[in-house]
């Protein structure tokens, strides 16, 4: 086990690569009553656990040697890979999406480019910045560059649309998320959804 803050975390292997970690670095699958190989996101659900790396190659791996059933000890349903890592995907992003809509209703977010760009100039400066991935790279990298000055982190994530859908407006470029307990909560959301896509080293 490996120590944090002088408390034991405890550690699971990847079914596919055998690397051990802390468990809560790692995507716990459980089985559904029917036998079925469901993702347990939360690590909430009841009965025995398998493990693979929050990465979407180690689970494909996992699913093509067949680990699944070794790790269960009997026969199981595994959807074909792209469905399963396509599924988890979708979580981890409904997972990103759900926080910036909880955020939003704490009255934690200044969408718009303009305002964000105006909040980073402020004196209470915002804990995250969160830029659409179809926006131009210009009005992007302009944005990332007024963050990086003042020392806000920004990330790259959604598209205008989806932040609009989430926040009951039109298409934004940008938003915000005021300092707040919500950041911490976003950051590593974002980073594990990325690490799953492979984004991210």
């Amino acid at each position: 086990m490996s120590h944090h803050n002088g408390a034991e975390k405890p550690q699971r292997s990847c079914l596919a690569c055998r690397e051990t970690r802390d468990r809560d670095r790692l995507i716990r699958f459980v089985l559904s009553p029917q036998g079925e190989v469901v993702p347990d996101l939360d690590a909430k659900l009841p009965g025995r656990g398998a493990y693979t790396c929050t990465n979407a190659a180690c689970l494909a791996a996992a699913v093509k040697q067949r680990q699944f059933g070794r790790a269960f000890k009997r026969e199981v349903s595994v959807p074909p890979p792209d469905k399963l890592t396509g599924l988890v995907a979708r979580l981890l992003l409904e997972r990103v999406m759900g926080y910036i809509a909880l955020a939003n209703k704490a009255g934690k977010v200044i969408a718009g480019g303009s305002l964000v760009g105006c909040a980073l100039k402020g004196k209470n400066k915002p804990g995250l910045v969160l830029v659409a991935q179809d926006i131009s790279e210009a009005i992007g990298e302009k944005i990332a560059a007024q963050a990086a000055g003042n020392g806000v982190a920004c990330q790259r994530i959604l598209t205008k649309d989806d932040f609009g859908a989430l926040l009951g407006k039109a298409p934004r470029s940008a938003v915000a998320v005021k300092a707040s307990g919500f950041v911490a909560q976003l950051v590593k959301t974002i980073e594990r959804y990325r690490n799953f896509l492979g984004e991210v080293q």
